[in-house]
């Protein structure tokens, strides 16, 4: 007896993500996505250990500069100019917004953010499968989405063609950006 295809595929999306370890990837699968008991632990661990393993060795063959490094050198260039950029932000995209809030609430000079861009684990699996990167962004101040979001939208597509990323996207608060050819390489 084996895993279902689907929880295999899963597991892979988990480990190519880059986010977790093997032991939240075994937590996730064995407590999070599937109710108690219902998958067999010692197989589980097994397949985590497999796509973890085939990921590291997929690595040796990767550029030494990866999409996923463009992004990062992005997000730092966001944040240096007051927009709070975040990586893997929850599983939707009113996680993502949640997180930039409770971010925001930490900040000690409010002043000096003025927007918000992230991605979340719905979009990490997009990305993973080659579906392109969907990028949320957004202003400090909600009510201000369709005057200021565009700014903001506008720093974000800076920083990702200034980082090496070709970007899609209409100019307007309505539509995401996204990077539609994003080579998901995340060590």
């Amino acid at each position: 007896m084996k895993l279902p295809d689907d929880t295999l595929s899963e597991i892979a999306t988990y480990a190519q993500a880059g986010f977790y370890d093997r032991d939240e990837i075994i937590e996730i699968f064995l407590e999070e996505l599937y109710a108690p008991d219902e998958l067999n632990p010692e197989m589980v661990e097994a397949a985590v250990d497999e796509a973890l393993t085939n990921h590291k060795k997929e690595q040796e063959n990767w550029p030494p500069v990866t999409d996923c490094d463009r992004l990062k050198t992005a997000f730092n260039a966001l944040n240096e100019r007051g927009v709070i950029a975040m990586h893997n932000a929850g599983t939707t995209q009113s996680d993502g917004y949640s997180d930039f809030l409770e971010a925001l609430d930490s900040v000690p000079d409010k002043s000096k953010i003025v927007g918000y861009c992230f991605y979340h684990w719905q979009d990490v699996e997009r990305a993973v499968n080659g579906e392109g990167l969907y990028l949320a962004f957004g202003p400090t101040r909600s009510k201000e989405e369709k005057t200021r979001g565009p700014e903001v939208g506008e720093l974000v597509r800076t920083a990702l063609e200034q980082a090496g990323l070709h970007v899609d996207w209409n100019g307007s608060f309505d539509q995401r950006i996204m990077v539609p050819k994003f080579d998901w390489k995340h060590r």
